[in-house]
């Protein structure tokens, strides 16, 4: 059988180790990545190879040759532009001519591929994938199989709801060569997007083969570091070069170490290697050909690549120093620093967390470097959460950090785009748009500075003046030590999670556009911002809503001391609306308001709404997104409750229709809608998947998340509380009807919810086995898991942001609600 060996990756997210040489030639411990990969299919009788090369192609080819120096016999082919996974294999078809494996040359495992291929052909499949579990799958395809092994379902890159299981693709395939007919030659394609959801489509027999064994994709700096202590440790069973002289220090060829030298294993050393006097290495560390380590340095589970220089005294802590480096005496390198090749740290220098150094760089004498030189810093893994990029202020969330990220935004964009940038009225989102907009023209982006409007406002004069994206810079309605930074895309939506991992992958690679003197961005205010959003937003509803509505409405707003006051004020006094205003001067100090403060808030509108005969109370939040309402009583609507008396609403004003809820939502929604001859449609329990469902299915009434935030789609699929507000006093004023009448029509119904610790590498295991254990009862997969208990449901959701998940559920009553929280509850504990 022949191998397929795919090395055209350019391993961006490993730099600055794959600058000068691809992915698959990157040093783990002994010899690069993909002569493990060689190694092991030689073990399992495979020396007939073709590698798949693109970037730094030659790298491979003269270093490999034909591979009778290895063992194997090694054909290449070349890709001219990167064609994907499946397109590099499509390019070599003239090569095979029977069933063959695929496998990637830039990770590391020690799978038994004599099994994997077995199990091919015992099945009769034309594909069979090799399946891994793993603690975390959010990075990786997830693969769904049946009982009979048979691959269901492919899910790329998923959200934590979207995990059904924790078997994950890890690249590795017996395909037969009729496989291939599937893709075309010379298009760019991929096997778990393109090829193998068509073969699923078609009725195609596809085999997931979960094994056992080592397997990691080496694909961050994290990845880097890990798999070489495990092979270090022995995790991987393949085989090593050099002897063990005891201690777990491994040594291939010669190696000086001086006698006094201490050595704490797992350590390799490569030939020619040397260990000056009075030096301590503790493992996991690898020191490479001809490297020298001076007298007295201290290294500690780091890995130095040949040919560098450890000065006297020096101390490195959990870094990586490339080949042909200088690190000279009484230097210090600390956690995450990685040095490229050929860079000279001067004596003494300081070399902090983190810290990457491009090659052929200098660090002067006693220098302390806090960032990385050209390129800038890296301190998180991953930047995007449920709410954009968020952080402590001036601590996590910098104004550093933002010019970086603009930067970072703007390289992701078409030189000479726009890009709007708002904020709420709070000093603190002030500071960092300003870093924002600085990072953004470096790009050669050019940015319209909208000041200070509410979010719904920014969304749309986005899509007007056909903007490429915007971002708003506010407080966290949360948590005022917080802020968040969300990205808007051309429409004013949310942008997609590819989208993120496009600026994470910028940001954090570091590779940031700079743009020429002459195509530096421009930055302007806008026009006629208000003016606007509101002629968008009268066409949007009845010619006559407005006027009715001030003939016979009656309502008090609070406005939190917010900018919505400044769009929606005018347009209710113009239309002589009878309202009471509260709290509209905006002000920087109340942007944020404790749980104190907002209960205090609420409960005053409680005693004014019905003193002053209104039909509603209403409040805004502080981005003039969601809304909190009073009924004409004073009762104080939960928002859930409130969503449910607007689907009500809406359907009875429109003879039925369609409303979309999130799965969270009771089945009293579907009470309603049958009430009314209307249907109700339910969505991932996000907002940015309502924003998402808005935009693709514009004849939708409305779509609600029960926690205060409403669409509109026939105005803009974006959460809005001020249409939100008018839209109601329309629907209140055509069904003519009171709040608190049509919330006693509402049908009951009794929920129940608890949230439970669990930790980030159980999360996948804990999804796997209740999709296996429920595959009977489950519901329709819209997120999470949820159970199918007849008139009750349960539904248990990984929470994308935090160690732990949260379990809903309805039951007959409050107490049967409260037993099938805490039963699940236990359930979800049991299973770690």
């Amino acid at each position: 059988m022949k191998a397929v060996v795919m090395a055209g990756g350019e391993g961006t997210r490993l730099r600055p180790l794959t600058i000068n040489r691809p992915k698959p030639m990157v040093s783990l411990v002994d010899r690069p990545v993909i002569q493990h990969i060689i190694e092991l299919l030689k073990i399992h009788g495979i020396t007939d190879i073709i590698i798949t090369v693109q970037y730094l192609a030659n790298a491979i080819q003269d270093y490999y040759g034909d591979g009778s120096a290895y063992g194997v016999n090694i054909t290449y082919s070349l890709e001219e532009m990167p064609l994907g996974t499946a397109g590099s294999v499509k390019h070599a078809e003239h090569l095979l001519d029977e069933p063959f494996l695929v496998i990637s040359g830039d990770a590391l495992t020690d799978f038994n591929l004599t099994k994997i291929i077995d199990h091919h052909f015992t099945t009769k499949s034309q594909a069979t994938i090799t399946l891994y579990r793993v603690d975390n799958p959010l990075d990786y395809g997830v693969v769904i199989i049946d009982e009979d092994g048979n691959v269901r379902q492919f899910l790329e890159k998923p959200s934590w709801g979207e995990v059904f299981s924790d078997t994950v693709n890890t690249g590795v395939y017996v395909l037969d060569p009729s496989v291939l007919a599937y893709i075309e030659r010379g298009k760019p394609s991929d096997w778990s997007k393109d090829v193998f959801p068509h073969m699923i489509e078609r009725g195609d027999r596809i085999q997931g083969f979960v094994t056992q064994g080592y397997w990691t994709d080496v694909g961050t700096i994290e990845e880097y570091m890990r798999a070489c202590g495990d092979y270090l440790g022995g995790k991987v069973n393949l085989p090593r070069l050099g002897h063990n002289i005891g201690g777990d220090v491994w040594v291939d060829g010669d190696a000086e170490i001086a006698p006094d030298a201490q050595l704490h294993g797992p350590i390799y050393l490569g030939h020619g290697a040397k260990i000056k006097g009075g030096v301590i290495i503790h493992g996991p560390s690898v020191i490479r050909d001809y490297t020298i380590i001076d007298t007295r340095a201290n290294i500690d589970r780091s890995i130095i690549w040949r040919n560098s220089y450890v000065g006297e005294r020096a101390e490195l802590r959990g870094a990586i120093v490339l080949r042909q480096s200088n690190i000279r005496q009484r230097a210090m390198l600390f956690e995450g620093v990685v040095i490229g090749d050929g860079v000279q740290i001067g004596a003494g220098a300081v070399i902090q967390p983190n810290v990457k150094i491009w090659p052929s760089k200098e660090v002067d004498e006693g220098a302390t470097v806090s960032s990385s030189i050209i390129w800038g810093s890296q301190g998180r893994r991953v930047l995007f959460g449920r709410y954009g990029v968020t952080g402590l202020v001036n601590i996590e969330i910098t104004p550093e950090l933002c010019a970086k990220l603009g930067a970072a935004f703007g390289a992701t964009l078409t030189r000479g785009s726009m890009v709007t940038i708002n904020r709420d009225a709070h000093y603190t989102p002030r500071m960092l748009k300003r870093a924002i907009v600085a990072g953004l023209p470096s790009a050669g982006i050019n940015v319209c500075d909208l000041q200070n409007v509410p979010i719904p406002v920014a969304r749309y004069y986005t899509r007007a003046i056909n903007a490429s994206g915007g971002i708003h810079v506010r407080l966290s309605p949360y948590d005022n030590r917080v802020v968040e930074v969300k990205f808007f895309d051309e429409h004013g939506l949310d942008i997609a999670s590819t989208v993120e991992r496009k600026i994470e992958n910028t940001f954090f690679r570091e590779d940031f556009r700079r743009a020429y003197l002459d195509e530096i961005g421009r930055i302007r205010y806008g026009d006629a911002i208000a003016s606007t959003y509101t002629s968008a937003f009268l066409k949007a509803l009845r010619p006559d809503a407005l006027e009715m509505i001030g003939r016979s409405f009656h309502l008090v707003i609070d406005y939190a001391n917010t900018s919505a006051s400044m769009v929606l004020s005018p347009m209710l006094r113009r239309y002589r609306v009878d309202s009471v205003e509260l709290n509209v001067n905006p002000d920087e100090q109340m942007v944020f308001q404790t749980t104190a403060q907002f209960e205090a808030a609420v409960q005053r509108l409680t005693q004014i709404t019905p003193i002053v005969g209104a039909s509603m109370g209403v409040r805004l939040d502080s981005g003039g997104e969601k809304i909190f309402l009073v009924d004409d009583k004073g009762v104080r609507l939960h928002p859930l409750r409130a969503l449910a008396a607007v689907t009500a609403m809406a359907m009875q004003a429109h003879g039925g229709g369609t409303v979309a809820v999130p799965v969270t939502a009771p089945r009293a929604f579907e009470k309603i809608a049958e009430r009314y001859g209307g249907r109700i449609l339910r969505t991932r329990a996000t907002m940015g998947a309502l924003m998402q469902t808005a935009s693709q299915q514009p004849n939708l009434l409305m779509l609600g998340d029960g926690t205060g935030g409403y669409i509109f789609p026939a105005f803009y699929p974006i959460t809005d509380g001020m249409f939100a507000i008018v839209k109601l006093m329309e629907l209140l004023t055509l069904t003519e009807a009171r709040l608190s009448a049509v919330l006693a029509e509402l049908p009951p119904y009794y929920m129940a919810q608890s949230r439970v610790p669990c930790r980030w590498e159980s999360k996948g295991k804990v999804m796997r086995i209740l999709n296996e254990q429920y595959a009977e009862r489950r519901a329709e997969q819209v997120d999470g898991i949820k159970i199918d208990l007849g008139n009750e449901w349960v539904l248990i959701l990984p929470d994308p942001d935090g160690p732990f998940f949260h379990v809903i559920a309805e039951g007959y009553n409050e107490e049967q609600a409260r037993v099938l929280v805490e039963k699940y509850t236990g359930l979800v504990t049991s299973l770690q």
